[in-house]
Formats: C-alpha cells, sequence, structure tokens
C-alpha cells in the first residue's frame, strides 16, 4: 500500500502542491464514522504562492486547515466533487458531519461546484448561494500559477465533477480503483455515471493518476492504465448489461 508520504512526494522543482488526506488517520482520528467512511480529502494548489483549494472538506475542518498551514499554504477555495455530507459536510443518517459550513466560519471562500449541484448543496450545508461558485465542465479554476480544470461526471449525483492538475485526475465516487460511485441515492443515474466512466473520462492518457474519493482498494491511487485493466466497470460490454448488473 502506498504511504502517504509517497502519495504526496513531488519533485523538488514542481510548484504544484498536492497532498492526500485519509479521514480516520491523517486527521479526524479517533471518529468511528470518519474511520469508517475512508474519504480522501485533498490539497492543491501553488507552492510558491502559498495558496491552495480544498477537495471536499469534511470530518474535522480545523484540523485540515492546520494541515495546510503547517505547510505554510493557506486555503483560498473549495472544490465539491458533489452534495453528499461524506464530502461536504450534513447530515449523514443522523450525524451531524462538520464540513464547508464550518471551514466558512473562519475562511470565507467560494465553493466551486458544477451548476448542477449548487442547490443540492446549499440545501445540503447551509451555506448561501452566493458562497456557491457553479461551472460547466471545462472550466478551469486557477490557483496561483496551478490550473485545475473541472470535469463534470454525472451519475452518482447529478452535478458530481472530477478535477484534473497536471497529470492526476482527483475523481471523488464517479471513479475508484475498484467500482464506482452508487447511483441508489437521490439524484444517482445509472446510465449517466457509465457514460462517465467509459466515455467523459475515456479520453484521459493510461498514465493519468488516478486518486479516488475513499480508500476503497489497499492502493491510495492507481493509474489510470491500471485501473482500466483491473476494475470491473471497464468489463462491462454496453449500457443494458451494465444497468442489470448495477
Amino acid at each position: 500500500m502506498a504511504t502517504e508520504r509517497d502519495v504526496n512526494a513531488q519533485p523538488s522543482e514542481s510548484r504544484l502542491y498536492f497532498r492526500q488526506l485519509l479521514a480516520g488517520r491523517d486527521f479526524a482520528r479517533g471518529d468511528a464514522a470518519a474511520t469508517q467512511m475512508v474519504n480522501f480529502v485533498y490539497l492543491i494548489g501553488d507552492r510558491a504562492a502559498g495558496r491552495c483549494l480544498i477537495v471536499d472538506p469534511a470530518w474535522n475542518t480545523e484540523e485540515l486547515v492546520a494541515l495546510a498551514a503547517a505547510d505554510d499554504m493557506e486555503i483560498e477555495g473549495v472544490l465539491a466533487t458533489h452534495f453528499h455530507p461524506d464530502h461536504v459536510g450534513g447530515d449523514l443518517f443522523g450525524t451531524r458531519v462538520p464540513g464547508i459550513s464550518e471551514l466558512l466560519e473562519t475562511h470565507p471562500c467560494k465553493i466551486h461546484c458544477n451548476t448542477n449541484e449548487v442547490e443540492w448543496i446549499r440545501r445540503m450545508t447551509g451555506v448561501s448561494e452566493g458562497d456557491l461558485s457553479g461551472h460547466a465542465s471545462g472550466d478551469v479554476v486557477q490557483i496561483g500559477a496551478i490550473e485545475v480544470r473541472l470535469v463534470h461526471t454525472p451519475g452518482h449525483t447529478p452535478g458530481s465533477q472530477c478535477f484534473l492538475v497536471e497529470g492526476r485526475l482527483v475523481a471523488g465516487d464517479t471513479l475508484f480503483l475498484q467500482g464506482c460511485g452508487r447511483t441508489d441515492f437521490p439524484g444517482g443515474d445509472k446510465a449517466e455515471i457509465y457514460k462517465s466512466i467509459t466515455q467523459r473520462l475515456a479520453k484521459l492518457p493510461d498514465d493519468t493518476l488516478l486518486y479516488p474519493g475513499h480508500l476503497y482498494d489497499p492502493r491510495a491511487f492507481a493509474t489510470l492504465g491500471e485501473t482500466r485493466a483491473t476494475n470491473y466497470v471497464f468489463q462491462v460490454p454496453d449500457l443494458e448489461t451494465w444497468q442489470q448488473m448495477v
């Protein structure tokens, strides 16, 4: 299994700041729900500028801010993959998960989401519409000199999105190293997630590094080439078979 040090190692000359943090291990230690959910949170930014974006801040936002600060990085915005409470905060089966609303209390900033997800996130978290910046697929969010491209990948939710940055794909719950996001929650769509996986992400090269939203595999990340060869979702021949299976 890749260690946090391996995952977060970057060439010294790179301006890209990229950290993968696991709930229950790197932060929110001792939180039984966080440990069970094994969510990943990501910090993406520009080392030279000392600024970063935080992907899916949930479970313990104070610790996440402190982890960024320990690297001399200031959080300037949020990238939200989708509206589920284990990713952005809110009510999770009767348990209140801290998330973006708590983060905004100390770090007012924009929450970048897909336009189809704006109302879902507002209802789940209670943040105002003015806090949310809705985007279309292909939009770029810039942090210092680092560009993060947004890729709309509906299916798990209507506005699920992935983030592309310097050969890395942060995929949220659209695609895991094994399996993909569920479609039996409100807003889920079997046909759309099949298209997202087999068509919308199909143009990405095999050497793209896939960083998922949960640790559902012993590995913390893998190339898309490895994932296409080993993940069963890529072995389904057509949409009809997919709808019968999933």
